[in-house]
Protein backbone atom coordinates (compact mmCIF):
# COMPACT_ATOMS: atom_id res chain seq x y z
CA UNK A 1 0.00 0.00 0.00
CA UNK A 2 1.21 3.44 -0.85
CA UNK A 3 1.77 5.78 2.13
CA UNK A 4 0.00 9.07 2.58
CA UNK A 5 2.09 12.03 2.49
CA UNK A 6 0.15 14.86 3.19
CA UNK A 7 -3.09 16.59 1.79
CA UNK A 8 -2.56 18.61 -1.34
CA UNK A 9 -5.03 21.52 -2.18
CA UNK A 10 -6.96 20.17 -5.00
CA UNK A 11 -7.63 17.05 -3.09
CA UNK A 12 -10.17 19.34 -1.42
CA UNK A 13 -11.49 21.05 -4.88
CA UNK A 14 -11.93 17.00 -5.92
CA UNK A 15 -13.99 16.22 -3.41
CA UNK A 16 -16.09 18.92 -3.78
CA UNK A 17 -16.80 18.62 -7.67
CA UNK A 18 -18.08 14.88 -6.99
CA UNK A 19 -20.44 16.55 -4.41
CA UNK A 20 -21.10 19.07 -7.08
CA UNK A 21 -21.94 16.56 -9.43
CA UNK A 22 -25.16 15.35 -7.11
CA UNK A 23 -25.06 11.74 -7.77
CA UNK A 24 -24.48 11.70 -11.69
CA UNK A 25 -22.41 9.07 -12.62
CA UNK A 26 -18.48 9.88 -12.94
CA UNK A 27 -14.96 8.74 -14.24
CA UNK A 28 -11.94 10.30 -13.47
CA UNK A 29 -11.42 10.89 -16.95
CA UNK A 30 -14.68 13.37 -16.25
CA UNK A 31 -13.23 14.89 -12.95
CA UNK A 32 -10.10 15.52 -14.70
CA UNK A 33 -11.68 17.03 -17.64
CA UNK A 34 -14.02 19.72 -15.85
CA UNK A 35 -11.42 20.44 -13.56
CA UNK A 36 -8.53 20.99 -15.58
CA UNK A 37 -6.38 18.42 -13.94
CA UNK A 38 -4.51 15.53 -15.29
CA UNK A 39 -5.70 12.24 -14.73
CA UNK A 40 -3.12 10.79 -13.16
CA UNK A 41 -3.28 13.40 -10.07
CA UNK A 42 -7.14 12.55 -10.06
CA UNK A 43 -6.28 9.09 -9.22
CA UNK A 44 -3.08 10.30 -6.64
CA UNK A 45 -5.72 12.44 -4.88
CA UNK A 46 -8.55 9.99 -4.38
CA UNK A 47 -5.64 8.03 -3.11
CA UNK A 48 -5.19 10.39 -0.47
CA UNK A 49 -8.06 11.20 -0.11
CA UNK A 50 -9.55 7.12 0.70
CA UNK A 51 -6.14 7.13 3.11
CA UNK A 52 -7.11 10.14 5.50
CA UNK A 53 -10.91 8.86 5.06
CA UNK A 54 -12.66 11.22 3.28
CA UNK A 55 -13.45 8.77 0.24
CA UNK A 56 -14.48 5.31 0.50
CA UNK A 57 -12.63 2.45 -0.80
CA UNK A 58 -14.28 2.09 -4.02
CA UNK A 59 -13.01 5.99 -4.27
CA UNK A 60 -16.84 6.75 -5.29
CA UNK A 61 -18.60 8.61 -2.26
CA UNK A 62 -17.42 10.85 -0.10
CA UNK A 63 -17.46 10.51 3.25
CA UNK A 64 -19.46 13.69 4.21
CA UNK A 65 -18.87 14.14 8.01
CA UNK A 66 -15.39 13.86 7.84
CA UNK A 67 -14.89 16.85 5.01
CA UNK A 68 -17.10 18.83 6.88
CA UNK A 69 -15.29 18.20 10.03
CA UNK A 70 -11.71 19.23 7.49
CA UNK A 71 -13.11 22.05 5.93
CA UNK A 72 -14.99 23.48 9.44
CA UNK A 73 -11.40 22.31 11.81
CA UNK A 74 -8.83 21.92 9.83
CA UNK A 75 -9.10 23.63 6.61
CA UNK A 76 -7.32 27.36 7.65
CA UNK A 77 -4.57 25.84 9.23
CA UNK A 78 -3.50 23.33 6.46
CA UNK A 79 -3.95 26.06 3.73
CA UNK A 80 -3.80 29.28 5.05
CA UNK A 81 -4.21 32.20 2.58
CA UNK A 82 -3.34 35.99 3.08
CA UNK A 83 -4.55 38.58 0.91
CA UNK A 84 -1.75 39.62 -1.58
CA UNK A 85 -1.53 42.58 -4.17
CA UNK A 86 -4.61 44.29 -6.42
CA UNK A 87 -5.39 42.45 -9.37
CA UNK A 88 -8.31 41.80 -11.71
CA UNK A 89 -10.15 38.80 -11.20
CA UNK A 90 -13.14 36.41 -10.14
CA UNK A 91 -14.55 37.62 -6.82
CA UNK A 92 -14.01 34.77 -4.19
CA UNK A 93 -14.45 34.19 -0.41
CA UNK A 94 -17.34 37.21 1.26
CA UNK A 95 -17.31 39.06 -2.41
CA UNK A 96 -18.80 36.17 -4.09
CA UNK A 97 -22.56 36.74 -5.07
CA UNK A 98 -24.19 34.34 -2.88
CA UNK A 99 -22.10 36.12 0.60
CA UNK A 100 -22.86 39.83 -0.85
CA UNK A 101 -26.00 39.38 0.21
CA UNK A 102 -25.11 39.29 4.07
CA UNK A 103 -22.20 41.28 3.80
CA UNK A 104 -21.28 44.78 1.87
CA UNK A 105 -17.21 44.39 1.34
CA UNK A 106 -15.33 47.33 1.02
CA UNK A 107 -12.20 45.22 0.04
CA UNK A 108 -12.98 42.87 -2.73
CA UNK A 109 -11.03 39.27 -3.06
CA UNK A 110 -10.38 37.87 -6.36
CA UNK A 111 -8.60 35.18 -7.97
CA UNK A 112 -6.57 36.23 -10.93
CA UNK A 113 -7.79 36.43 -14.03
CA UNK A 114 -6.75 38.40 -16.25
CA UNK A 115 -9.03 36.86 -19.05
CA UNK A 116 -12.39 36.87 -18.06
CA UNK A 117 -12.22 39.11 -14.77
CA UNK A 118 -13.82 41.92 -14.35
CA UNK A 119 -13.49 42.84 -10.26
CA UNK A 120 -9.95 44.63 -8.88
CA UNK A 121 -9.19 43.24 -5.53
CA UNK A 122 -6.51 41.42 -3.91
CA UNK A 123 -5.59 38.56 -4.61
CA UNK A 124 -6.91 35.07 -3.12
CA UNK A 125 -4.47 32.19 -4.45
CA UNK A 126 -6.08 29.31 -5.88
CA UNK A 127 -5.92 26.33 -4.49
CA UNK A 128 -4.44 24.73 -7.40
CA UNK A 129 -4.02 26.15 -11.05
CA UNK A 130 -7.27 25.28 -13.17
CA UNK A 131 -9.33 26.78 -10.72
CA UNK A 132 -10.75 29.76 -12.07
CA UNK A 133 -11.39 27.84 -15.24
CA UNK A 134 -12.69 24.66 -13.54
CA UNK A 135 -15.21 27.78 -11.06
CA UNK A 136 -16.13 29.20 -14.21
CA UNK A 137 -18.32 26.29 -16.28
CA UNK A 138 -19.74 25.17 -12.99
CA UNK A 139 -21.46 27.32 -10.56
CA UNK A 140 -22.06 25.28 -7.27
CA UNK A 141 -17.98 24.26 -7.50
CA UNK A 142 -17.70 27.96 -7.69
CA UNK A 143 -19.71 28.94 -4.40
CA UNK A 144 -18.32 26.29 -2.47
CA UNK A 145 -14.73 27.39 -3.51
CA UNK A 146 -15.65 30.87 -2.12
CA UNK A 147 -17.03 29.81 0.61
CA UNK A 148 -13.54 27.60 1.53
CA UNK A 149 -12.10 31.00 0.66
CA UNK A 150 -14.42 32.39 3.25
CA UNK A 151 -13.28 30.21 5.81
CA UNK A 152 -9.72 30.28 4.72
CA UNK A 153 -9.02 34.67 5.35
CA UNK A 154 -12.91 35.69 6.74
CA UNK A 155 -14.22 36.86 9.95
CA UNK A 156 -15.99 34.74 12.70
CA UNK A 157 -19.66 36.01 11.80
CA UNK A 158 -18.67 35.31 7.31
CA UNK A 159 -16.80 32.34 8.26
CA UNK A 160 -20.12 30.87 10.67
CA UNK A 161 -21.99 31.76 7.44
CA UNK A 162 -20.08 29.65 5.03
CA UNK A 163 -19.90 27.18 7.20
CA UNK A 164 -23.73 26.74 7.51
CA UNK A 165 -23.82 26.76 3.91
CA UNK A 166 -21.63 24.32 3.23
CA UNK A 167 -23.04 22.28 5.85
CA UNK A 168 -26.50 22.71 3.67
CA UNK A 169 -24.86 21.87 0.20
CA UNK A 170 -23.18 18.91 1.31
CA UNK A 171 -25.98 17.73 3.06
CA UNK A 172 -24.33 16.82 6.24
CA UNK A 173 -26.19 17.77 9.52
CA UNK A 174 -24.39 17.37 12.55
CA UNK A 175 -25.92 15.36 15.64
CA UNK A 176 -27.26 17.60 18.55
CA UNK A 177 -24.71 17.81 20.64
CA UNK A 178 -25.47 16.14 24.52
CA UNK A 179 -25.29 18.04 27.13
Amino acid sequence: MRKHNGMRPQDIVILLKIIALDNKPWQNKDLAQSLYISGSEISEALHRNELAGLIDYKKKRVNRQSLMEFLEHGLHYVFPQYPGTMVTGMPTAHCHPFMQQYFNAELQYVWPDSEWGKVRGLTIEPLYSGQVKAAREDAELYKMLALLDVIRVGRLREVHIAIEELHKIIRYEPQAEFK
